[in-house]
């Protein structure tokens, strides 16, 4: 039936029905120029005044300047150990990873509605070969087919065929044109979480590797505070023996040294827990770091000011919000996709082809067929669902905007308790290192005075204790500082990469 339709139309009629096509076509392109749906106006105004304000609410009368943060903000501490961390952390982590190839799939999804946008073709050929029976013998036998003398049934049929047919829907309405409008911010959407994984993980390998440095020096002190106490309790055991020193003094030596051993273990604990974490945080076992970051090192040091920004800023730096924002893009260019549905939809058809008994005589003038045909098709009557369609799609674009509003205010308040903390942390760290000045004096003049007899063994301890106690507290201090700054970091939406291609 295929092959009578098409041969049903002589060749020499071809440009008639072209410049028929051509019409058709000229027609559909200008109609094509119409795009339904609403146009996206950008991201509706959240906390105008806030986000215009030339400063943050909460930031710190010090140590923090007005400039734009450098985007690898680690390198500011100077620390070749951290650099190479979060350099490998970027590049192996397998968060990274999945959020890389939620990228690619969103870019494929891209590329095939460009791809809907251009004609379908497709290719086709077919080869049959068979044999029909007598139909004449068999009904003249009794249709046993057995009878004697009756000739063979006829000689085989064979029929070859190659063909080339092609579609395409042409856009009339714009409803194929706001499906990549979609797709595409959508793409730019997942590229911004590419981009938020990434600060994310930024600032938990810098505040992991603080947490080593720290429990690292914290263990330092520990065992010099008691090698120190050790040696004293030998000494008061010696005394003793001579006797000018109490067994009670032993006692409370003998207790303190015990209580100082006693903090060891838990840090010992804490340092393995941070070099896993910070392993796995690189794509690595745990234990992979071990070797490599087991010798204690200081904790880097700040910068005099830690530069911020103002708020604007902000807003074009946080990945969420630009996922946010792309996000509602993307909603509102569904509307439209929707709304198209309830226009016509042409289609146009072509297929060109040869068929022939003889596979030598296939490509023969003769042997050529063709067929071409636009299709409209509108469905009129669907009862309403495209309307639910549109709704729902008006729906999802006011949910994406309450989001988009929800994330801005979300980052405000991140950036502004961030830098609050921050501010708060330095002015503690402040009144720690004079608290540990205060106690490092009093230990060096209560030594004199125990040497000299004057004071008790009592009154030495409690005088180590505090000390002790105030350079672990200062050591603490800077990390937690540190790990504030990182925060500030974080909530300023520093840390990302460019993308991978």
């Amino acid at each position: 039936m295929t092959t009578q339709i098409r041969r049903s139309l002589p060749l020499a009629s071809l440009p008639t029905v072209l410049r028929s096509s051509g019409l058709t076509v000229t027609v559909a392109v200008a109609l094509a120029a119409c795009t339904v749906g609403p146009d996206y106006r950008g991201a509706p105004p959240v906390a105008n005044d806030a986000v215009h304000a030339p400063a943050f609410v909460r930031t710190p009368s010090a140590g923090i300047s007005s400039g734009p943060a450098p985007n690898d903000w680690w390198h500011a501490l100077g620390d070749a150990e951290l650099d190479a961390l979060i350099d490998a952390a970027l590049a192996h982590n397998p968060d990274v990873h999945a959020a890389e190839a939620r990228l690619r799939e969103a870019r494929a999804q891209l590329n095939l509605q460009h791809a809907d946008q251009l004609p379908k073709v497709s290719a086709d050929a077919a080869a049959l070969r068979m044999r029909q029976p007598d139909l004449g013998n068999l009904f003249s036998s009794g249709g046993n087919g057995s009878q004697q003398g009756s000739s063979s049934g006829g000689g085989p049929v064979q029929f070859y065929a190659a063909t080339l047919q092609a579609s395409w829907e042409i856009d009339l309405f714009g409803g194929t044109r706001r499906a990549v409008e979609a797709a595409s911010a959508q793409a730019e959407a997942v590229d911004a979480d590419l981009a938020d994984t990434q600060v994310a993980l930024a600032a938990e390998v810098a505040q992991a590797y603080f947490d080593l440095r720290d429990e690292q020096q914290r263990l330092a002190l520990a065992r010099d505070m008691t090698e120190l106490q050790q040696r004293m309790l030998t000494l008061t055991e010696q005394r003793r023996a001579g006797g000018t020193a109490a067994d009670v003094d032993v006692e409370r030596l003998t207790s303190q040294v015990e209580t100082t051993r006693a903090t060891i273990a838990p840090l010992d604990e804490q340092i393995a827990e941070s070099l896993d974490r910070l392993s796995v945080l690189t794509g690595r076992a745990p234990g992979a770091l071990d070797a490599e970051l087991a010798s204690a090192r200081p904790l880097p040091s700040l910068p005099a000011a830690v530069p911020v920004g103002d708020p604007a800023l902000l807003m074009r730096q946080r990945p969420d919000v630009r996922a946010a924002e792309r996000r509602l893009a993307a909603s509102n260019a569904q509307i439209g996709e929707h709304i198209a549905d309830y226009f016509p939809k042409l289609t146009l058809y072509g297929d060109l082809g040869f068929t022939a008994a003889n596979p030598g005589h296939l490509f023969h003038k003769n042997n050529f067929s063709w067929f071409g045909a636009p299709f409209l098709q509108w469905n009129a009557f669907d009862f309403g669902r495209t309307a639910a369609n549109v709704r729902s799609a008006e729906a999802s674009r006011d949910e994406a905007s309450a989001k988009y509003e929800k994330t801005v205010l979300a980052a405000l308040q991140d950036a502004n308790a961030a830098l609050s903390r921050y501010g708060h942390q330095r002015e503690h760290l402040v009144r720690l290192d004079a608290v540990q000045r205060s106690a490092d004096r009093a230990s060096v003049l209560m030594q004199q005075r125990y040497r000299a007899g004057v004071s008790t063994l009592i009154d030495l301890l409690d005088t180590q204790r505090t000390q002790f106690s105030a350079q672990q507290d200062v050591v603490a201090g800077q990390a937690e500082l540190l790990k504030d700054y990182a925060l500030v970091q974080k909530s300023l939406g520093l840390g990302w990469r460019g993308r991978p291609d």
